[in-house]
């Protein structure tokens, strides 16, 4: 990497691969000679790169964290906003379409948080600051909506998100997102939302 924290083509590479191949295999089933293969270049080229395949796995992580971020905030703030209410509804219908777009195999973080049981892995930190960055938007969300206990709501809205994803990945019920959406506006009125 740069001194600046911006990739170098090299490294760019590495990441991309990384990435593709973390989430389609798994972190634990990925080495480093597959990874340095795939992206065209030295093993040498990718510790040079990235120190450790724990922090190309942050890496990866943090990558995928700021997309969801960029993705989730945009889809919400998108064209007119609507309402607090109707943007809390929107934060689902962006996952729908991210998992259709980005989460074939479910979440990238859930599955990460399955192969890294070490609370200390870089990668876990990154982990649990997503969760708890989305537990935030949605409780934010959820204050402007006018929820009489926006930390309640933000729980419940957070454990439906998650439920959604797994899920989804897991294919146990048609449409998990928009049974999610539906529990989500109940939950909603029942915390005086408007």
């Amino acid at each position: 990497m740069t001194e600046t924290g911006g990739l170098t083509p090299a490294a760019r590479k590495i990441l991309d691969a990384a990435a593709e191949l973390f989430y389609a295999r798994g972190i634990t089933a990925v080495g480093v000679d597959l990874i340095a293969r795939e992206a065209g270049v030295t093993k040498k080229t990718l510790y040079d790169r990235f120190g450790s395949k724990e922090a190309l796995v942050e890496a990866y992580l943090r990558e995928r964290d700021e997309r969801w971020r960029r993705w989730l905030t945009e889809q919400v703030e998108s064209g007119d906003a609507g309402t607090a209410h109707e943007r809390v509804l929107r934060t689902f219908d962006a996952l729908g379409l991210w998992m259709r777009r980005e989460n074939p195999r479910g979440c990238g973080f859930v599955n990460a948080a399955a192969e890294l049981p070490d609370p200390e892995h870089p990668g876990r930190k990154v982990i649990s600051e997503q969760k708890r960055w989305l537990r935030g938007c949605l409780r934010d969300l959820a204050a402007q909506a006018g929820a009489r206990d926006a930390d309640q709501l933000a729980d419940e809205l957070v454990l439906l998100h998650e439920g959604a994803t797994v899920l989804n990945g897991l294919r146990v019920i048609a449409d998990p997102v928009a049974a999610a959406r539906s529990l989500a506006r109940g939950a909603m009125e029942r915390a005086g939302c408007r």
